[in-house]
């Protein structure tokens, strides 16, 4: 625990876990897309993704959801992301969220894959940073802890080290799945502002989930449409 409270502490190394993990996730892609179908090899992507990660945040992904589904007052939409009861929308976030990540990784070319999961998962521990960069914690807690101690000097070195990534992965298509997945985490900025007059870490968490989902539907258009470093195949060579 306290690993990961100092890593917190300086959020701006986010990138490189993102890169870390992605490669753990390249690694499962390549082994099993050469031995089952996209479908199943999609799922177990997903398993392995819940199981490296833990379900954190997918779990601030429902309370999040929960929290901007209740049509109600600030405090009772906060209220409403505190109950440990899961609601219609959290349920709904979350099944998007998976349905966005499944299709993608059904619909990306196995060659690409690998590719596009380290990028997608760069862009996402990224976006967390510009999130809590960005945000006002609203009370203290375990998620709080990056938002109160980011800043936008945090933001940049964490944008620079993305970026390096994304670009040496992908070229230029890796930085245009970044930026966009950065787009997404000021949309969730302003969404919980708008909910909640401020951030959690739930709202932290949730972050991740919806950046790695959109990292992955536009992998997913941008390759659809021929385009790719150095062909219509996302490789790094």
């Amino acid at each position: 625990m306290e690993g990961i409270e100092a890593l917190m502490r300086h959020i701006y190394l986010f990138p490189l876990v993102g890169a870390a993990l992605g490669l753990i996730y390249a690694a499962i892609a390549l082994a099993l897309t050469a031995v089952v179908p996209p479908g199943i090899a999609a799922a177990l992507i997903i398993v392995a993704i819940f199981k490296l990660c833990g379900i954190n945040h997918a779990d601030g992904l429902a309370d999040f959801g929960d929290g901007v589904g209740a049509h109600t007052t600030v405090d009772k939409k906060i209220a409403a992301m505190k109950d440990v009861h899961i609601g219609t929308g959290g349920v709904l976030f979350v099944t998007l969220s998976i349905l966005a990540v499944y299709g993608s990784l059904t619909a990306i070319p196995a060659a690409a894959l690998p590719v596009s999961l380290v990028v997608a998962e760069v862009a996402a521990k990224q976006s967390m940073v510009a999130f809590a960069a960005f945000s006002t914690p609203l009370h203290q807690g375990f998620g709080s802890i990056a938002i109160q101690n980011a800043d936008r000097a945090d933001f940049l070195l964490g944008l620079g080290a993305a970026a390096l990534l994304c670009g040496a992965f992908a070229g230029p298509l890796g930085i245009a799945v970044l930026l966009a997945a950065q787009v997404s985490a000021f949309y969730m900025v302003a969404v919980s502002r708008r909910n909640f007059g401020g951030a959690t870490g739930d709202g932290f968490g949730a972050t991740n989930e919806v950046a790695r989902a959109v990292s992955l539907v536009l992998a997913n258009v941008l390759l659809a449409q021929g385009l790719g470093w150095g062909g219509a195949i996302w490789t790094p060579w």
